[in-house]
């Protein structure tokens, strides 16, 4: 194996550290922020760290805790997600099967995760986010009186009452309350032991700034309790950095590459004028920079905090503020990966040949034909294939080796579609049958199994 000229892992080069440390700067005074912390993580490896403070005392650093908001939601869907692994329920589950909650009567697992469950944006009064928990003690007290505000699955909604209820399911599945679910399930395991639902020294004060002139009033940080699924959280730049890594390879002691991945396919179709975002399981989606970017975004009284993972470039960037509003840490997070994958793109992974092949699936590999359109098909790791129209566009899909000898789309238009071999006389390949759809070796071959028959005189010139 030969050495990379690059260390990927390494820090960014110098110009690259200086225009990270401009963007956060520049954020920190265009948003007029108390302090900013920014991070970027590279290969999973946490490789440039910065901050600007205008508080008196030590400056923050990765180590600093500030309050998440939001992405609170994305640590409880794979809390949810480990249940569906494990068996105990079913995305698809109305929540009455597991819950008795009539106020969301006929929402789903799924469209409670991906905020489709018509439920109200916000809790009964008041203000949830700066007033205790103790005012909403049960589960019932989070509605207001019209807590369904649209018809289930019709649209997407943003609910922060949603992820209160599945907060309320895994401690309904798990017989634990889900603060310490989540503590052994998932920050243990990922070594996250920085991040907490109540806070801990040292961490950042919760600031709000006046909007017309420089002065400060400090905000309020109160155990929201029932709602605290939807955005209790505090945590570091350094834990996030883990969580980043693991949002982008997984790890199976928590939850593995394949749900992940499901968690940031989109599952409902964008608000209308927002072509640029939507939603997932749990999970923001956003396009910046011609870049697809998954993670979250998060605020609560005081602080801001944002996300951002690219899976094509391998980078995430994190930014967290303790303001109620100003620096726009979307944008800065989401910056701080072009940054460094403008100025230090990916250096591409060396080829290298399978370690083992079957010659039985070799031999499937090569030119197949749907009809008169050629495609090649590919073998990968771990018997997997890949099928790709020959020229232009098309339908193009990997497939996952299954245990009874046939494949499962993984993307694209055969996404689901079992893949499988047919076989002729003496046991050769005769065709491959693709959720129907039939690929011979010839174009339209005499005597070739296709629906609807193969004229007997076959091809001729007029």
């Amino acid at each position: 194996m030969t050495t990379p000229d690059v260390d990927e892992f390494a820090e960014p080069l110098a110009a690259t550290r200086r225009a990270l440390l401009r963007r956060l700067a520049r954020g920190q005074v265009e948003g007029r922020a108390p302090s900013l912390v920014g991070a970027v993580v590279r290969e999973g490896r946490l490789v440039w760290t910065g901050s600007r403070s205008s508080v008196d005392g030590p400056a923050p650093d990765t180590d600093t805790q500030y309050r998440i908001g939001s992405l609170t939601k994305t640590f409880v869907a794979v809390l949810v997600m480990r249940l569906r692994d494990e068996g105990l329920l079913d995305l698809g589950d109305p929540l009455a099967k597991h819950l008795d909650v009539p106020e969301a009567e006929g929402a789903t697992v799924a469209q409670l995760l991906s905020h489709t469950s018509g439920l109200a944006a916000e809790a009964r009064g008041p203000w949830w986010e700066r007033t205790p928990g103790a005012l909403r003690p049960e589960t019932v007290d989070i509605f207001g009186e019209r807590p369904l505000i649209h018809p289930a699955g019709r649209r997407h909604h943003y609910s922060n009452p949603g992820f209160a209820l599945l907060g309320a399911l895994v401690e309904r599945l798990r017989g634990a309350p889900w603060g310490e679910v989540l503590t052994h399930e998932v920050l243990e395991p990922l070594g996250m032991g920085r991040t907490s639902l109540e806070p801990r020294a040292p961490h950042a004060g919760g600031w709000a700034v006046h909007p017309w002139a420089d002065v400060l009033l400090p905000e309020p940080a109160e155990d929201t309790g029932r709602m605290g699924p939807a955005g209790q959280l505090w945590s570091t730049a350094g834990d996030l950095a883990r969580f980043a890594a693991f949002l982008l390879d997984g790890d199976d002691r928590v939850l593995g590459a394949e749900s992940l991945a499901e968690m940031r396919a989109p599952a409902v179709a964008p608000e209308e004028g927002d072509w640029d975002g939507g939603y997932g399981l749990g999970t923001q989606l956003v396009r910046h920079g011609g870049r697809f970017l998954h993670g979250h975004t998060g605020s609560m009284p005081g602080f801001l905090a944002s996300l951002w993972v690219s899976a094509e470039d391998r980078l995430a960037g994190i930014a967290l503020a303790n303001t109620t509003s100003g620096p726009a840490v979307g944008a800065i997070a989401a910056d701080l990966i072009r940054i460094v994958a403008e100025r230090e793109p990916r250096i591409p992974e060396p080829w290298r040949p399978l370690t083992e092949v079957d010659p039985a699936l070799l031999a499937l590999t090569g030119p197949w034909y749907w009809g008169p359109r050629a495609h090649h098909l590919r073998l990968r790791a771990d018997r997997g294939l890949e099928l790709s129209p020959a020229t232009g566009g098309g339908r193009a899909s990997r497939f996952r080796a299954e245990p009874d000898g046939t494949w499962t789309g993984l993307d694209g238009y055969y996404a689901g579609e079992t893949l499988r071999v047919v076989e002729g006389e003496g046991g050769a390949p005769a065709h491959l049958d693709l959720g129907t759809f039939v690929f011979t070796r010839e174009p339209y071959a005499p005597g070739d199994v296709v629906p609807g028959g193969v004229d007997p005189e076959g091809w001729r010139a007029l």
